[in-house]
């Protein structure tokens, strides 16, 4: 199985949000919090270790309607670009 890569280190966000360490829900709960408390438009930085964040954050897109702009896997973390809808 391999991983879509995206250059997440070249995108702009307003907002980082670091769930390292964090298991399923938490960083799906901390990312909903964050993108809560920003306008439309910006865009989240989540970095996560749980190895079913991709699929999470993915699921998580499609039902709030937020755009999960791009996601890498690099040294066992997960960075996702989320954009507030």
């Amino acid at each position: 199985m391999s991983d879509t890569t995206f250059d997440t280190d070249t995108m702009e966000f307003q907002r980082d949000l670091d769930a390292r360490g964090l298991n399923c829900p938490l960083p799906i709960l901390k990312a909903k919090k964050a993108l809560a408390e920003m306008e439309s438009g910006q865009v989240l930085r989540i970095v996560a270790t749980d190895t079913g964040s991709v699929r999470d954050f993915q699921a998580f897109a499609k039902q709030t309607g937020n755009a999960l702009l791009s996601h890498s896997h690099v040294n066992g973390e997960f960075t996702f670009l989320m954009q507030r809808k």
